[in-house]
């Protein structure tokens, strides 16, 4: 109808029919309040959040962080302590450390929270277990500072002491005879070394990325856990020498040993000629000199003498027989002195012994580099270069003594070398130990592990022990590349003396992984040769040209591609646990010669693991400079003075 508007009866859809009008200040102030509480309830829970994390964390973290470079400082002086052999400062200096590790796990412990915090707990745990480690080691050291404390004055090392009075005998006396009571102790190091390996062992070196200090700290804690490993497993294979040490030294029983000088400068596998021998006798520390002599008037008491192997038939001239100087052809010291011994047995000159124990020249020179000039029968020797061989004067003297040509018979021919090294015990044993015995022990470790002294005993435990030290010249068993030259010098002359060597190990891995060696050996020879005539009077044979048997030693399955270099027909054969490639070849004076050995290794090399490399030295052997490339390019140098270990990554 017309005056009426039309109503639209569709509901209001924006309205509710049945809700109050927001306009109703009750309901304002209602939803404002739940505004404000649920604000507040964010702002509490924000606030919350931040003291757990400043007070559960930030601030806890940066305590840790300062703790523990603090401690790591510590432990920078400690190992200074040890390095300085200063056994009362190093006490001192560990106990430091224990307290500086101590406040840094009280505060590792405020952040106790990441424990339950994913990613975070990875961390902490670590953490943890690093700082467990750190107590077991320290430990251990304590442990072992007060076993060799006592000991201090004798071992040459800066401490009190409790041996120091009376003479150097004396003091050795008194230090074997209290021995037994502190090698249990070595146990107790074993154990605190194996909570240490079990602790690191937790430690994944994975879970740190390459670009966290550039891959230091996955490097560092990769080569910690070796580290940890390798030191548990060495102590503990060498507790039975260490706990038979007081017997080996003559206590309670005396101990005899036949000590075999081998000449270097006249190279034979298993370190020299085998020029002299003598036999010790330990008397509770003591050494005494029973026989020292010529080893060829021992080889002269052999009533029979077994058909000499092929190789001194074939190589040295007119020796049909083997004899005791020629019996070290094993380059596996213990399988030579075997071979040495049952000869020996029959020997008239025998004497029942409880070991061998061999060293050469290098050894020599380096205790007379300690002690100084020593007198025998009025002949003064010294380590001062000689300029007729260039070489320490000690050298060339022995070398006159023993090899130059005269019209009559010296009685005393090689005797002279048990003589000079009976004075240098006792140059040794009447000097102060507080100047002269910690660089000689410190000396003789050195000359062990570059294999200048090497032993075999009787005693199997003790035999494990030496072993475990590697200074019983085994030809030891490796998973990986191996590597060993051994070379033996049958030209007679001391040629040795006058050579240097240099061996590159190339490295040609295939995209499939094949890894093809080539091994190249260069010999130089930069000194004219010496006057070798045997019929003329007074001839000193030093330089001659060197007649070289030498065997190459790599993993057992090896392919031999080629070999050039040798002057016969390569072999090749297993032995020792390893594929073998033998040849022979010469090297003359005012000469150089090359050999090269190409062969295909056993095995591949995977993308995703690295290539274990093992390289052992042959004892009497001089620092060989080593240079290694791998697809053409270089990857180290060195010169191989001791055992090397290393890993080539797929390139």
């Amino acid at each position: 109808m017309e005056g009426f508007e039309k109503i639209d009866l569709k509901p209001n859809t924006n309205t509710p029919t049945n809700s109050p009008s927001n306009d109703n200040p009750k309901i304002v102030n209602r939803q404002n309040r739940f505004r404000f509480v649920k604000n507040k309830k964010f702002l509490t829970a924000l606030g919350v959040f931040l003291l757990v994390f400043l007070f559960g964390i930030l601030i806890p973290g940066f305590l840790t962080y300062v703790s523990a470079k603090k401690t790591y400082a510590q432990v920078n002086v400690t190992v200074a302590a040890l390095k300085s052999q200063n056994i009362d400062l190093a006490s001192k200096e560990l106990d430091k450390t224990r307290v500086a590790l101590q406040g840094t796990q009280n505060n590792l412990r405020l952040l106790a929270l990441l424990r339950i915090v994913p990613f975070a707990n990875t961390y902490y745990n670590d953490a943890d277990h690093m700082i467990k480690a750190g107590f077991y080691a320290i430990d251990a050291g304590e442990i072992f500072l007060d076993s060799i404390g006592p000991y201090a004055d004798v071992l040459g090392l800066k401490g009190k002491g409790t041996f120091a009075g009376g003479t150097a005998q004396d003091r050795i006396q008194t230090a074997v005879k209290t021995m037994g009571k502190i090698t249990p102790k070595i146990d107790d190091i074993s154990t605190k070394l194996d909570l240490v390996k079990n602790e690191v062992e937790n430690v994944n070196p994975n879970d740190y990325p390459e670009f966290l200090a550039s891959g230091k700290v996955k490097s560092s804690i990769s080569k910690l856990k070796t580290l940890t490993e390798d030191g548990a497993t060495f102590v503990s294979e060498a507790r039975p020498l260490i706990k038979v040490m007081p017997e080996l030294l003559g206590e309670p029983k005396e101990k005899k040993y036949l000590i075999l000088f081998q000449n270097d400068n006249e190279l034979r596998p298993t370190g020299g000629f085998i020029t002299a021998y003598s036999v010790f006798r330990i008397d509770t520390g003591v050494i005494h000199v029973d026989v020292s002599d010529d080893i060829y008037k021992l080889d002269a008491t052999l009533a029979s003498k077994p058909v000499a192997p092929e190789p001194i038939r074939k190589y040295l001239a007119n020796v049909p027989r083997l004899n005791l100087r020629d019996s070290n052809l094993s380059p596996d010291f213990e399988e030579s002195m075997k071979t040495f011994s049952d000869l020996y047995e029959d020997a008239g000159g025998y004497k029942k012994v409880d070991g061998i124990i061999a060293l050469d020249t290098d050894a020599l020179v380096a205790v007379m580099n300690i002690l100084g000039d020593i007198q025998v029968g009025g002949t003064t020797y010294t380590t001062k270069e000689d300029e007729r061989c260039k070489c320490p004067q000690v050298i060339y003297a022995l070398s006159e003594e023993t090899g130059r040509r005269v019209q009559y018979i010296r009685e005393d021919r090689k005797g002279i070398i048990g003589d000079l090294m009976y004075e240098i015990m006792n140059k040794a044993f009447s000097s102060e130990p507080s100047v002269y015995w910690g660089p000689l022990f410190q000396t003789m470790l050195s000359q062990v592990a570059q294999k200048h002294v090497l032993f075999y005993l009787y005693n199997e435990e003790a035999q494990k022990g030496i072993e475990a030290l590697n200074a019983g010249g085994k030809i030891l068993p490796w998973e990986g590349d191996y590597f060993h030259l051994n070379e033996a010098n049958f030209g007679g002359a001391k040629s040795n003396l006058y050579i240097t060597q240099g061996i590159t190990q190339e490295y040609n891995i295939a995209k499939d992984g094949t890894i093809e060696k080539t091994v190249t050996v260069s010999y130089k020879n930069p000194f004219p040769p010496s006057n070798c005539n045997l019929e003329l009077e007074g001839a000193l044979c030093l330089n001659a040209t060197l007649r070289d048997w030498f065997r190459v030693y790599v993993p057992k399955g090896s392919q031999l591609v080629s070999m050039k270099g040798t002057s016969v027909k390569a072999k090749t054969y297993d032995s020792l646990g390893k594929t073998t490639f033998e040849g022979f070849l010469e090297v003359r004076p005012l000469g150089t010669q090359t050999l090269t050995v190409k062969y295909i290794l056993p095995f591949k090399l995977a993308k995703s693991s690295p290539l274990p490399v093992f390289y052992q030295k042959q004892p009497g052997s001089a620092g060989i400079d080593y240079s290694v490339r791998v697809n053409g390019r270089d990857l180290m140098k060195f010169q191989l003075y001791t055992d090397k270990k290393f890993n080539i990554d797929y390139p």
